[in-house]
């Protein structure tokens, strides 16, 4: 299980599934010969997007970032379209570590759609229900009236079944949230009207999650955004502020649906990866 010691806190990478997106949406308007340089597709032209959330230990806190494609919840149909491969193990790897998912008390959802938020909630005896019961879970205010009611475009990805059984336990924020002294969620906008990143703070050091505003490392240029992104402008306004402030600062960035790797630094220039946990794939 890949890690990183991140000051006193603890990173660990959990299995939360994988799947495989057309490369051409998930670059937006950049040409394959550029993109695929730097990650590469299949012969569908699929590229491929693990869904693996990060679980961090603050003392006896033990928070999720996002949650997984979820386990039992989709049909054929739906695997084939989203190119899932690989279902959610995050209770096997819980497991692993001695927990089980009561343990997790925190959950920062950068958004809601189903490929972060299915891992939420599973069907126990035919009944939907919470799959972590003690945790608070933190998302913005905005993403959590969307998913409530989606519109014509995104009720494709906000589903009722990732959101109805654990409305009980979610909690909201406007602009910005401080969790715990060094944790907080900033709103962006951008892929979504609600995405949020996530800050951690450590002995002099900064961690930033980007969510899908930079899904994998081959984002990294302001200018390479998502189809998918319903505000791509915001996008480009959000990733040319917190990247620009992180590789000249020295940041940790890590990911979510890099299929090479956990976490890196940059240099200077932001042309070359400096430091860095490559991802191990869950067998």
């Amino acid at each position: 299980m890949d890690s990183l010691q991140f000051g006193d806190w603890e990173i660990k990478w959990l299995d939360g599934g994988i799947t495989n997106m057309d490369g051409g949406a998930m670059f937006g308007v950049v040409p394959k010969p550029l993109w695929s340089k730097k990650y590469p597709a299949n012969e569908l032209n699929q590229i491929e997007l693990p869904t693996e959330p990060a679980l961090v230990t603050i003392g006896d806190h033990r928070i999720l970032i996002d949650s997984g494609v979820g386990h039992g919840k989709l049909n054929e149909k739906k695997k084939r379209n989203y190119g899932v491969t690989r279902e959610c193990h995050i209770e096997q790897s819980l497991a692993e570590l001695g927990l089980t998912c009561s343990d997790i008390d925190l959950i920062c959802m950068t958004h809601m759609h189903f490929d972060h938020a299915s891992g939420l909630t599973k069907l126990q005896n035919d009944t939907l229900v919470s799959v972590f019961p003690n945790a608070k879970i933190y998302t913005s205010k905005v993403e959590w009236d969307e998913i409530r009611e989606p519109n014509i475009r995104s009720k494709n990805t906000y589903w009722e079944e990732n959101w109805k059984p654990i409305q009980d336990q979610v909690i909201t924020f406007e602009e910005e949230v401080t969790i715990l002294q060094g944790l907080k969620m900033v709103h962006t906008g951008g892929h979504s009207n609600g995405h949020s990143i996530v800050l951690m703070e450590q002995n002099g050091e900064t961690l930033v999650h980007m969510g899908d505003l930079m899904p994998t490392h081959a984002h990294q240029n302001p200018l390479w955004v998502l189809a998918y992104d319903d505000y791509p402008m915001t996008s480009i306004d959000a990733k040319q502020k917190w990247v620009k402030e992180g590789i000249e600062n020295n940041w940790w960035f890590t990911f979510y649906h890099d299929s090479f790797y956990r976490v890196l630094k940059w240099d200077e220039s932001g042309k070359e990866i400096v430091e860095a946990v490559k991802r191990t794939p869950f067998e």
